[in-house]
C-alpha cells in the first residue's frame, strides 16, 4: 500500500531548512513512501504550490523557516501560513503536515529540526487511517 502513496515535500530556500528535510525524507525512505520536493524562495509560497499541486499528491510536507526580525512581519506571514496550510488541508480532504518554524532566532530553529520528521510521521499517520 505506501508505494503506491505519493508525497510533496514543498521546501523554502529562505533560512537553513535542509536538517528539516532531511528529518523528512528520512521517514519517509524508510517507510518505503515515493516523494518529491519542490523548493521555493521563502515559506510565503508554500500554500500557493500546495494548492497547485493539490491533485497530484496523497499529501503533503511544508518546510519552512521563519526567523522573527524587528518588524511585525514575522506574525503576519506566520499567521497567513498556517492559515492557509490548514485551509487547503481542511478543503481538499488531504494531509498537510506543518514544518514550517516560527522562530525567535536561530537557535531556537536549531533545536527544532525534528519539526520534519514530525510533519512526515503526521501525514503518513493520517493517510494509513484511509
Amino acid at each position: 500500500m505506501n508505494k503506491k502513496i505519493k508525497i510533496c515535500i514543498v521546501r523554502s530556500k529562505y533560512n537553513d531548512t535542509s536538517q528539516l528535510l532531511k528529518f523528512a525524507t528520512k521517514e519517509l525512505f524508510k517507510r518505503k513512501i515515493f516523494y518529491k520536493i519542490v523548493e521555493v524562495p521563502g515559506a510565503y509560497e508554500i500554500p500557493v504550490v500546495i494548492a497547485r499541486n493539490i491533485n497530484k499528491f496523497d499529501g503533503f510536507i511544508a518546510i519552512g523557516s521563519i526567523i522573527k526580525g524587528d518588524t511585525p512581519n514575522f506574525h503576519y506571514i506566520s499567521s497567513a501560513i498556517t492559515n492557509s496550510l490548514m485551509q487547503l488541508s481542511i478543503l481538499n480532504k488531504k494531509p498537510v503536515g506543518n514544518a514550517v518554524l516560527t522562530c525567535l532566532n536561530k537557535k531556537q530553529a536549531k533545536q527544532r529540526f525534528n519539526k520534519g520528521y514530525e510533519a512526515a510521521i503526521a501525514v503518513c499517520e493520517v493517510l494509513n487511517a484511509k
